[in-house]
């Protein structure tokens, strides 16, 4: 478990499955700007049991309040094998709990166990144009804008452009 100052972050628990497959299908949840695709429940399920949603090239943690409630998940995962980055993924799942350092801490922690953990020298966060309020979590977190990658991801029906930001292990470890 990853104690922070207001969260925590922790595995996945089977008594967990259930509330997370509910956030899972609740895409009006995810705000503009996170994926819509959803899993079956057989598929969600057999993902849990194979690897508890842990591997060693991937992971997702619950976003746990200081009164036990799952406020939202954090991810990680390989971009490609020839790049010694990982890519985070994360949501808060209730729209009044999103702009309170919710997810700003989650990243922070995860991004310091990685480093910590894990042979990995960069961490991206690949973000819409549009997207504000992820755009200053980057920031916040010590990540650097590197560019646009232009039409690279297909949501809602269009080809849309994104922002790439990413910290080096080196950033991390010199603060």
């Amino acid at each position: 478990m990853l104690k922070g100052n207001t969260i925590m972050l922790r595995p996945v628990r089977d008594t967990d499955l259930d509330q997370l497959y509910a956030y899972h299908l609740d895409i009006d949840n995810r705000g503009a700007f996170f994926p819509r695709g959803i899993l079956s429940q057989p598929l969600f399920h057999r993902r849990f049991q194979e690897s508890g949603f842990w591997n060693k090239e991937d992971g997702m943690l619950v976003i746990i309040s200081p009164n036990d409630e799952i406020v939202g998940h954090i991810e990680f995962f390989k971009t490609v094998n020839y790049l010694d980055e990982y890519e985070l993924s994360y949501q808060v799942y209730a729209a009044e709990k999103r702009g309170k350092g919710v997810a700003t801490e989650a990243v922070r922690l995860l991004v310091c166990y990685l480093f910590e953990n894990k042979r990995v020298n960069r961490i991206r966060l690949v973000i819409h144009p549009d997207n504000v309020a992820s755009r200053r979590l980057a920031e916040k977190c010590g990540f650097r804008h590197e560019g646009t990658a232009r039409g690279a991801w297909y949501h809602q029906g269009l080809h849309r452009d994104v922002e790439i930001y990413a910290v080096l292990h080196e950033d991390v470890i010199a603060t």
